[in-house]
């Protein structure tokens, strides 16, 4: 970059250019996403980004975006694909005056990108906890070194309550799938070292909690999973378990389609969700 310190302003976040990193610094304001108010700021180092894009937006404007390296943000691993547009920590957009401005930094920071292809490690900070957050049926807190899931009486299933409440230490686990709360059964689950492929949906399974409308928003859940993440990879030297999962045995996926169509036809779902669902599970597959 020309100069140590460049700072380059958009919507609802700043980034600030150096020589081995660019800073994001998130706004804090009614209007900004409260993803990146969970945030605050993150610290992308240049050997995390693979690509740089500028295109344009909607209403005027352009959109500058970098684009991380596959494995490289803990963030992205747990979302799986599933963050929305409009809460995408990796875009910046301006005016559409000031593209030749955003095309200039554009053209900077791709001057100085090396590494393309998966890391081998996350090179981006993960959120930073305690963390917590409230699912539908309990509450799910991390320390850096325990999960642990207390169950509400008014919302957790049977089965959990046989269970008991749950506490797993980062040494158990190989994996997490977040499934945003946005969309039909959303959860976050913790993937054990030694669980096989597991056909238990996730209000059955102690080993996770279920997300409801309110219940564990987006910009609580994902930063949970994403320090969970990050802290399974670092004490483990074991390949982990792909954000997104094991795959499933398809009887059970047939079967929890057969379920999702008769919601369906009882206008438990809509057109938009039962879609939605259907494709995500067929991808695990």
């Amino acid at each position: 970059m020309s100069r140590m310190g460049d700072v380059l302003a958009g919507l609802h976040a700043v980034w600030e250019f150096e020589s081995d990193s660019v800073l994001i610094r998130y706004e804090r304001g009614i209007r900004t996403p409260k993803l990146f108010q969970a945030l605050g700021e993150r610290r992308v180092p240049l050997e995390a980004i693979a690509g740089v894009s500028l295109t344009r937006g909607k209403r005027g404007t352009v959109v500058l975006r970098v684009e991380p390296r596959p494995g490289a943000d803990p963030l992205l691993e747990a979302a799986a694909g599933q963050l929305k547009e409009n809460v995408d920590p990796y875009r910046l957009v301006l005016p559409a005056e000031r593209e030749v401005l955003a095309e200039y930094y554009a053209d900077e920071l791709r001057g100085l990108l090396t590494e393309s292809g998966p890391a081998d490690r996350f090179l981006v900070k993960a959120p930073e906890g305690p963390l917590s957050f409230k699912a539908y049926d309990g509450k799910a807190t991390f320390d850096g070194r325990t999960v642990t899931f207390r169950w509400f009486w008014t919302g957790a299933s049977s089965a959990k309550w046989k269970a008991g409440d749950q506490s797993f230490t980062v040494g158990e686990l190989n994996g997490v799938e977040w499934r945003s709360p946005e969309v039909f059964e959303g959860h976050l689950r913790l993937l054990g070292r030694d669980a096989g492929v597991s056909g238990v949906q996730a209000d059955q399974d102690p080993a996770a909690v279920v997300f409801g409308l309110g219940y564990g928003p987006v910009h609580e859940s994902l930063p949970f999973a994403a320090a969970v993440l990050a802290a399974v990879r670092a004490s483990s030297p074991v390949p982990a378990v792909p954000a997104g999962g094991p795959r499933r045995d398809p009887a059970d996926i047939a079967e929890r389609i057969r379920h999702l169509g008769e919601l369906h036809q009882a206008g438990l779902v809509t057109d938009e969700e039962f879609s939605v669902k259907k494709a995500e599970l067929l991808s695990e597959l």
